[in-house]
């Protein structure tokens, strides 16, 4: 009686899906890396002084730290297809999982408007969007789709999504500007944000975590969704791995192909920029997979799977203490942030690795109680 149940109220891509208990160390790492880079890339010494490098592209382009955000929500995607499977396989009703991503849904979105909040709480220049949100929000869609759709329901409805908002973007005109462009301030994305994002905007009349770039967004985590199902497969670990590159690849080529017609921009999340992330992403887990998992190289891991099996934590604690570093320590007001990183410049360093380094010390002090939660085995499950 109790298997008849679960089987009716599993969906039917989901009904023959068998529990894994395996867990990949390579996963761990990558979100582990992903997270340091967030922390690095946010926390400079001083954001006048940069290496190319750890700056976001101006515009069209793509530099290693736009790399980042796409990354995360690719890890979102195949924890979805990993842990959300494993649930609906192991019987767990199908009522008690939406309950769960919802729930998940609301404690991400609201930890990202306590960080837009903290340290001032001052609602009147809320920002509704940004980084948390985006993520809880692609959660939620991509987790219930998941639940709706095979993989081939995903990858078709990805595909579409991806040629919709070029088309909208490049077809479209934009009331009170003209025609469509895909200039800074004046493409049909950014007179999306000024008409339906609440609150105070990143960009004042724009926001790169905004209304329409929130699509391409999900279809990120939908590329991770995919990646799922595919460790989740049962085909040999060569070739899972050998999958994984040559998707990268493609994904990489045809993304850069799109780029001639539809460039490459994180501000704007373009569908290139889609592809390009995401099989970048492919390439890198492929590539750690086969040293982590397969060859057994872990004896640098536990650094990046600390921060890796606590990443939101991470996130959360390097948004809030780098406040304490705000606080005017003289009567010029004058932080601690600013001294200590001109502290570093009289040291010799030049102003660039200063502030790199500043970087990096902050990484460091974010890392002690990442460090104990992780010997202790404490993980912060959302």
């Amino acid at each position: 009686m109790t298997e008849t149940t679960t089987t009716a109220s599993s969906p039917p891509h989901l009904k023959n899906s068998k529990p894994t208990k395996q867990r990949l160390l390579s996963l761990d790492v990558l979100r582990g890396i992903t997270i340091i880079g967030m922390i690095v890339v946010n926390t400079p010494g001083s954001w006048s002084y940069m290496y190319p490098p750890l700056q976001h592209a101006e515009w069209h382009g793509l530099t290693p730290t736009d790399l980042v955000f796409p990354f995360f929500l690719f890890m979102v995607g195949i924890s979805i297809t990993l842990a959300l499977g494993r649930r609906v396989a192991s019987g767990v009703p199908l009522g008690g999982v939406v309950f769960k991503i919802v729930k998940r849904f609301f404690i991400i979105y609201a930890l990202g408007l306590f960080l837009a909040l903290f340290p001032a709480f001052d609602f009147e220049n809320l920002r509704y969007v940004g980084v948390l949100p985006r993520i809880a929000v692609v959660y939620l869609v991509c987790s219930l789709l998941f639940l709706k759709l095979s993989w081939r329901g995903v990858a078709w409805l990805s595909g579409i999504t991806l040629v919709i908002y070029w088309l909208m973007m490049v077809l479209i005109p934009v009331p009170g500007v003209g025609k469509a462009n895909l200039e800074p301030g004046t493409n049909l994305a950014a007179w999306l944000d000024e008409l339906l994002v609440p609150g105070r905007m990143y960009r004042v009349t724009w926001d790169p975590e905004g209304f329409l770039s929130t699509f391409p967004a999900i279809v990120t985590g939908f590329t991770g969704v995919l990646t799922g199902y595919w460790l989740r497969s049962s085909k040999s670990v060569e070739h899972k791995i050998i999958g994984m590159m040559v998707a990268g690849v493609l994904t990489c080529l045809i993304g850069y192909l799109w780029h001639q017609g539809f460039p490459v921009n994180k501000n704007l999340w373009s569908s290139s920029y889609v592809l390009v992330s995401s099989g970048m992403a492919l390439l890198l887990l492929g590539t750690l997979y086969w040293f982590i998992d397969v060859k057994h190289y872990r004896g640098w891991t536990p650094f990046f799977v600390a921060f890796g099996m606590n990443a939101i934590t991470a996130y959360v604690l390097h948004g809030t203490l780098i406040d304490a570093f705000h606080i005017p320590i003289n009567e010029t007001g004058e932080t601690l942030r600013g001294s200590s990183f001109q502290g570093l410049v009289q040291l010799g360093l030049q102003p660039e690795l200063a502030s790199f380094v500043w970087a990096l010390l902050y990484l460091l002090l974010c890392f002690i109680p990442i460090w104990i939660m992780y010997r202790r085995n404490i993980i912060v499950k959302i």
